[in-house]
């Protein structure tokens, strides 16, 4: 079973007291790469936030929103120094009648002044209000990963799907390898004869070379690893733990295996069939960017 990288959860709480929501969002990357936003009021529990996304997501480009608010919190948020205000105001007023000024702009001056506006609220979080919001946050969590897996057994089918077509135009080629040798076989000799004709070479030697030849041009090496390799690469998809990087290891593996027939066969039939592994291979490549 493989997972997608591709993920969305979402939970919320609201007991009349407390509201609470979570949202996550995940895209593939090769490394875990997360922007987190918390209330102020739990900033220092970033760490620990970090390190439940680590251990349940693993890896992605994933963005996670926390927002927090407490009812019924009716206080003022701040207070004024009247006295401090008062004071600002009447040496401003002093001033702008020394130089013949307007008092327009004086109230205003005055209530920016330093230390006029004073913030009346201390607020911090407790442990219970935590614990409710790790909860929903561990919801959020599950829900991204339960999408996750939809989008990776969409993903599982497609790239059976891919590797069985390679299976069978390695096949096809299979079917067709016999007679690519033989007609190397008769060209050969055929070039030769046409060359020295029928009395001016040694048979023994030609021999010799044609099967020289041949065997630099054989694939059955080659055919019976690509079967290997996709072999494991069915059985990686089949396991019960998603592991997008050795599928992309074993997908380079069948990249080499497909070339080297391709280049040694050298054969226009059966590079036509290179030509389609090749196709399938790039999409098995593109999907197993998004696999965990």
């Amino acid at each position: 079973m493989i997972k997608s990288m591709t993920g969305f959860g979402q939970a919320s709480y609201d007991d009349g007291q407390l509201q609470i929501s979570v949202e996550i969002k995940s895209l593939n990357s090769k490394f875990l790469d997360l922007n987190l936003r918390l209330p102020k009021l739990f900033s220092e529990r970033e760490i620990e936030v970090r390190n439940l996304i680590s251990e349940k997501l693993e890896r992605g480009k994933v963005s996670i929103v926390i927002e927090y608010q407490r009812y019924g919190d009716e206080s003022m948020k701040q207070s004024y120094n009247e006295a401090l205000f008062a004071s600002y105001y009447q040496q401003l007023k002093k001033l702008a009648d020394k130089v013949i000024a307007p008092h327009d702009q004086l109230f205003q001056l005055a209530l920016n002044s330093p230390d006029v506006v004073q913030n009346n609220l201390k607020e911090e979080g407790n442990e219970e209000e935590w614990n409710k919001i790790k909860k929903i946050a561990l919801e959020a969590i599950q829900k991204c990963e339960q999408f996750r897996k939809a989008e990776g057994s969409v993903l599982e089918k497609m790239l059976q799907g891919c590797c069985g077509v390679i299976g069978q135009e390695l096949k096809k080629i299979e079917e067709l390898d016999p007679k690519r040798v033989q007609r190397i076989r008769e060209r050969l000799k055929g070039n030769i004869v046409s060359f020295f004709g029928e009395e001016g070479y040694d048979t023994n030697r030609l021999e010799q070379e044609i099967i020289f030849y041949i065997e630099k041009l054989d694939i059955n090496e080659e055919k019976v690893r690509l079967k290997s390799h996709l072999n494991y690469f069915m059985q990686i998809l089949g396991e019960q733990q998603s592991n997008g990087k050795k599928l992309g290891f074993i997908s380079q593996e069948i990249g080499r295996e497909i070339n080297t027939i391709g280049s040694k066969a050298n054969d226009a039939d059966i590079q036509k069939h290179v030509v389609i592994m090749k196709e399938e291979l790039e999409k098995i490549k593109e999907q197993l960017n998004n696999v965990l």
